[in-house]
């Protein structure tokens, strides 16, 4: 495992790895990343990234988001939402700011 996300270099960052399923509301306060699947809503003042082996079924609501993986949802942003070019986002997005890079897939609505 890399030391990449290891306790002492980043306190405030949370990863969920892509072994991880769960089914539920998440909540957090200031960083998280999901390689994981979780089926539920996510909620947060903080910045949420969305790793490439991760599936999201769910709303999404935070301050900031970066999708490399799969998002069956909504998100609701109150900063800036890019979506890399491996994402893909199946539902609508509300943002400030917008970032799509090429190849992404985002098949929805977008107020920005």
């Amino acid at each position: 495992m890399s030391d990449n996300y290891s306790s002492t270099s980043t306190p405030n960052r949370n990863l969920l790895s892509a072994d991880v399923e769960i089914k539920g509301s998440i909540k957090f306060t200031n960083d998280l990343t999901i390689d994981g699947k979780v089926e539920g809503e996510i909620t947060s003042q903080g910045t949420l990234t969305v790793g490439e082996n991760a599936e999201i079924r769910g709303e999404i609501k935070t301050k900031s988001a970066t999708v490399h993986g799969r998002v069956i949802g909504n998100i609701t942003v109150e900063e800036r939402c890019e979506l890399k070019a491996r994402a893909v986002l199946h539902g609508d997005l509300k943002a400030t700011r917008l970032v799509i890079e090429e190849g992404a897939t985002f098949i929805g609505k977008s107020e920005v």
